[in-house]
């Protein structure tokens, strides 16, 4: 590929980063639940510099999102969401070990990722109904510890295995089990995100280490990620809960769309 060609490539992980992590930060999907899926339909990378790619630069979100957030109206329930990110980090260990057994089961990486697409495709769509009708639904003020630790595993089991974050899930659980509105979930969301996505980091460079996975691209999507949550956490400060929420569902919608396009592109 030419430097014209190189350039290209380039603004578009930058711009992936940027209007992923901007999304994120607003409604607290993270931004790692869009990237996933677009980077596997852009097909450069394979699931393991993905995985990478995402985290780091939900990572970067996710820091400068909670310090631009420090004076926001939306307070952190650290108690609640401080014990879901703990279990969210053991479900991490557990779901990075069995996305590595499946990944060895396979002789073809894509088809890793054609499960992990219909996967995350059907869940988003759960999410979606939940938040379309959460009216209707009984909430909780949840404060029995284990049984967060244990909602927490199972949040991280699925985030790391999917390889996405686990920010909608995140917001689902928030607000189901402790009542917050689409605002407060969003904030929680994003502070659980950085415990998580830093732990995944931690555990990849302890054990199999980057050099093998081609991050050159990291150039671009963790300024992308900076910039998205910078930007993202200021609009959120300035648009009511409902603005959120429909920002929360347009970013499920889309999810969806490019989950199933990845199953459907792979069988093509």
């Amino acid at each position: 590929m030419g430097e014209n060609g190189d350039e290209i490539v380039a603004i578009i992980y930058f711009l992936t980063g940027l209007f992923a992590t901007m999304f994120g930060a607003m409604a607290g999907l993270g931004g790692g639940v869009i990237i996933k899926p677009v980077l596997d339909f852009l097909g450069d990378y394979d699931v393991e510099s993905i995985a990478v790619l995402s985290a780091s630069t939900v990572f970067a979100m996710a820091c400068v999102s909670l310090i631009t957030s420090a004076k926001s109206d939306e307070k952190i329930n650290v108690m609640s969401s401080l014990t879901i990110a703990i279990g969210s980090i053991l479900g991490g260990l557990v779901g990075k070990l069995s996305f590595g057994y499946i990944v060895g089961m396979f002789d073809n990486a894509g088809k890793v990722t054609v499960i992990q697409s219909l996967m995350i495709a059907v869940l988003m769509l759960f999410i979606y109904v939940f938040v379309r009708y959460k009216h209707k639904i009984k909430t909780y003020n949840m404060n029995n510890i284990l049984m967060i630790v244990v909602i927490g595993f199972v949040l991280g089991v699925l985030a790391a295995f999917l390889g996405i974050g686990g920010g909608p899930f995140n917001v689902a659980i928030l607000a189901l089990c402790f009542s917050m509105n689409a605002k407060e979930s969003a904030l929680n969301s994003i502070f659980i995100i950085f415990f998580s996505q830093l732990s995944a980091l931690v555990l990849l460079m302890l054990t199999t280490g980057f050099a093998s996975l081609d991050l050159s691209m990291l150039l671009y999507m963790i300024p992308g990620g900076i910039l998205g949550g910078f930007i993202g956490s200021k609009i959120a400060k300035r648009i009511d809960e409902q603005h959120v929420e429909k920002i929360f569902a347009v970013g499920i919608v889309l999810i969806i769309v490019i989950s199933v396009w990845n199953v459907v592109n792979y069988y093509i």
